[in-house]
Order: C-alpha cells, then structure tokens, then sequence
C-alpha cells in the first residue's frame, strides 16, 4: 500500500514537473535573443552617409637648391665618388632639377553644414597652397581654411557651391561604449568614398600626440588618406573624426584612432566663429597621484591632478591654490587622473567663475577660480654658457641615511655651479647611495629638496627628523623636488627596495 501511495505521489510530481517545464520554454527559449547581434547590414545607412562625405586633394609647392643636377629624393654624401658621375648623367640625358616641384597629398572630410562648410585634419591641408574637395559625385570644389588647431588637429575649410550640399551632424561621443558599432568612411589612398565597419575598441587613449589626447580606439580598417573622414555611430551621427593608426607597417592592423566629438566640436564651432581657438588657462603644473604619493598625502586612492608649481598672478594664484594640493574636481566633475584636467580646462569658457575642490593636508577645501586665456607665450632658449670649470671648496654635506642621500644648504657657489635661481629654497642633493631609497625613486645629485612632508625644509636636522619619523611610522616621505627651475612631488615609500 504504502508502495502503490509512493508510486502515485511520483507520478503526480512528474506531471506538475512537466507542466512547469512546458510553462517555462517560452521564457528558456527567449533568453538568448537578450544577446544583441550584430547589423544585419550597413547599406540603407552608409547610402545615406555617403554623400556627405568629401575626398581631399592638396598641393605644395616644395623648393629645391636645384644648382646639384640631381633629383630633389635623391642624396649623395658630399665628396662621394659617385656625385660628379650623377651629375653628368642626369645633365646628359636633360633631367634638369627645376628650383622647385609640386607635391600632392589626399585624405578626407565631411560636410557639417549645406553652405560648405568642411571638417578635416590639420595635418591633410597643413602647408597646402591649395585645396581641392571633390565630392562623391565628382565634382571639384576649390576651397578656402576657415581656421585651424594644430594642438587638436582640427582644421575648418569652406567651399562655394552653387546648390546646398549634403550634411551630417556631430552626435555625442560621451555617450559612446566600448563595444559599439562604428563606420568609417574615408579616402584610403586616393580609392575614394570607401566605407569599413568595426567596433568601438576603447576610450580615451593618449597616443602622445599632443596635450589634449583622448582619443577613440577602433578596430574598423583606417588606412592612409582615411585621415579627416567621420566615425559614425548606427544613428548616423558624427562621433569622432579619424586621424592616426598604430601600423608598424603602415597599412590597417586593426588600431586606429579618432578625435571624438566632445572635444572636435568645440574646436570646429570656435573656428566658425572666430577662425582660432580660445583655451581655458588656469595657471598650474601638476603631476600624476601615485599609490605611494595618494598613501603620504592619506588621500583614499590615486586620482587627480597634484600641483607642484603655481603661475603668479594665474588664476589658480589668485584662487588660493597652493602646491602639494590634490585637484580632484574640476567645475562639478571628478578628475581621475593628470591627464584629464588640462582638456578640463582648456574646454572651458574663458572668464567662466568654476569650483575646484582640491584635497589638502587631509581635508577638502573647495575652492573658487575664474577661467583666463590660454596666451602664446614665446618660449626663450637661455643657451648654456660655458661655465668656470675651477671648483670652490666643496661644502660639508649632512648624510640623511634614512633616504639614502646627503644634503647641504644652498650657498652662492652651489647656485652657481648648478645655475639655480636666487628664489630657490632648500636643501641641494650632494650625493645620492646606490640603491638607496631616494636613489629608488629618481633623486640626483643637484636636486634640491624644498619640502619635506609638506613642511620646509631649511637643515638638514629637519630632513633628517621627517625621514625618520615617516620611516618608524611605516609611512611614505613626500618630497617637494626643484630639478631645473621645475617642482615636482617624489614619494619615497621605505618599504619599497
């Protein structure tokens, strides 16, 4: 009985199981439909895009000494046996260098406005003596520079057509995820209107091209002549402009690189308008947060901008920012590293009243600058005379064992020998022990050390009480470091050998 009651319980929790399972297939079955696939095509939408979309052709006229006979690629080492013999046979066969030649480049553009307006690089029309556009129905166009930024390469150029042209819009590129579909358009060598698909590979990559890199990353085919084409996003709109490739053999390996349009179109508005750009200026020198600095300073992480100089009468001097605080907002935002808050800047309108919040001696204070212009100023080349090799008496050096370097205080003959400035304060670096702590972390010899956990430092007893007072609480020594009139924070982690 009990055999036949277990049987029918079985039966009836093998029914419900079934039905429960039936219920559930619709939901089992939709659950991988939650992975999104890829387009099923670009046609409809790089139709659409296409005739907005310009090849670039420019002219330069290069000159050439054209007094040698020979060709203006072609170089001999002076004295070389084989410069006469090339001589007389270009002159022989009546290959006369003329005193200059003509050079032609290509790359690309896009139309951002039915009147003619034309995005492109700086680098494809820079020393152009003229610019052609030819649209994608052939048609040549001679066009003139708006304005141009060689720190963005970004350049604006204008065309006079006779009917309004097709345009494309610049779309968000904050809004763009790693992950995302990408077309390319563009005019790889010379081939003309040529559309490739990728990927958006990565954000903000600074590829050491200039101070305001951040640069999109894609996997999508960018090759030579692609450079000023638009990166589009499945919207149709602009998202960066293509500029630069990673290829060490000078075709597409899959790394190209776009301006994004957060920042281009700024740059293009201000070129409309002005023909040159207005930078935000706020008149400091910072230096990357490392762990061992972020752990001297108690700040919870690395992150932000730390000052180690102040412009006088800048902005930020008159704000009240000091060196050795941590700028970790800028006008509302979070500045997770150095690299960041100089585009920060130089983004903002000038004479705009922002915030700056900057971390200082464990606390947050909040701060108040008014942004000025970013001025060209003439950087003056001091040269380097040559100095009196006689040496004076060396002075008696301090040896401060626990940084592993000795010091002195500064004297007229060591200003001299070490061509320091007369406002410079500190103690001057004698020697530095190999491998040693100081030794660890870059210090040389001619360095002088101006503070020392936040604090001047004018004796070496000073030095000497800081170092070992940070050494015997397990905690890392920060260093304000003058090297060649420029200040710089170094944190000397004694744990670390």
């Amino acid at each position: 009985m009990r055999i036949r009651a277990h049987f029918s319980w079985c039966q009836t929790m093998g029914r419900l199981l079934i039905l429960l399972m039936l219920a559930m297939a619709p939901v089992m079955q939709a659950t991988p439909a939650l992975a999104h696939s890829g387009p099923t095509g670009f046609a409809d939408l790089a139709e659409k895009l296409l005739p907005a979309v310009v090849n670039i052709s420019t002219t330069q006229t290069i000159k050439t000494k054209g007094d040698d006979g020979l060709p203006p690629d072609m170089q001999l080492p002076p004295g070389s046996p084989f410069e006469d013999f090339f001589k007389d046979f270009m002159k022989q066969n009546g290959q006369n260098v003329p005193a200059e030649r003509k050079a032609t480049a290509l790359g690309s553009g896009f139309i951002i406005d039915p009147t003619g307006y034309i995005v492109t690089n700086n680098h494809v029309i820079d020393d152009a003596d003229q610019i052609t556009v030819i649209l994608q129905d052939g048609t040549n166009l001679k066009a003139k520079l708006v304005g141009r930024d060689k720190k963005t390469d970004i350049a604006l150029l204008k065309v006079d057509a006779k009917k309004p042209l097709p345009a494309v819009s610049f779309g968000d590129s904050d809004k763009v995820r790693v992950g995302d579909w990408i077309l390319a358009i563009g005019n790889p060598y010379g081939l003309g209107g040529t559309v490739t698909a990728g990927i958006i590979s990565a954000r903000a990559r600074d590829i050491d091209e200039g101070p305001y890199d951040e640069f999109l990353q894609t996997d999508a085919p960018i090759n030579r002549g692609n450079s000023g084409g638009p990166m589009f996003n499945m919207d149709g709109e602009v998202v960066g402009i293509n500029t630069a490739i990673f290829s060490p053999s000078g075709g597409s390996i899959g790394i190209g690189f776009a301006i994004p349009s957060s920042l281009a179109k700024n740059i293009v508005d201000q070129l409309r308008t002005n023909g040159h750009i207005r930078r935000g200026w706020l008149g400091v020198r910072i230096q990357n947060v490392t762990q061992d600095i972020a752990d001297s300073l108690g700040l919870p992480k690395a992150e932000g901008a730390l000052v180690s100089s102040v412009m006088p009468d800048g902005p930020a001097a008159k704000a009240g920012i000091q060196p050795g605080d941590v700028i970790i907002t800028f006008d509302g935002k979070d500045v997770p590293d150095m690299h960041r808050l100089p585009l920060m800047v130089a983004e903002t309108d000038v004479d705009k009243d922002v915030d700056i919040t900057v971390f200082r001696k464990g606390e947050q204070v909040t701060l108040h600058a008014t942004i000025a212009e970013m001025k060209a100023k003439d950087m003056a080349d001091n040269g380097s005379d040559d100095q009196d090799q006689s040496k004076p008496a060396e002075p008696a050096s301090t040896k401060v064992k626990a940084l592993g370097l000795s010091v002195t205080p500064l004297t007229d003959d060591l200003r001299n020998r070490y061509n320091l400035n007369k406002d410079v304060a500190g103690l001057i670096v004698t020697a530095v022990t190999p491998n040693g702590p100081a030794d660890a972390q870059g210090i040389q010899t001619g360095d002088v050390i101006a503070e020392a956990a936040q604090q001047d430092v004018k004796s070496p007893k000073t030095l000497i009480h800081l170092a070992d007072e940070a050494k015997d609480g397990g905690k890392p020594l920060l260093l304000m470091v003058n090297r060649n009139d420029e200040m710089q924070f170094v944190a000397i982690n004694f744990a670390k050998k």
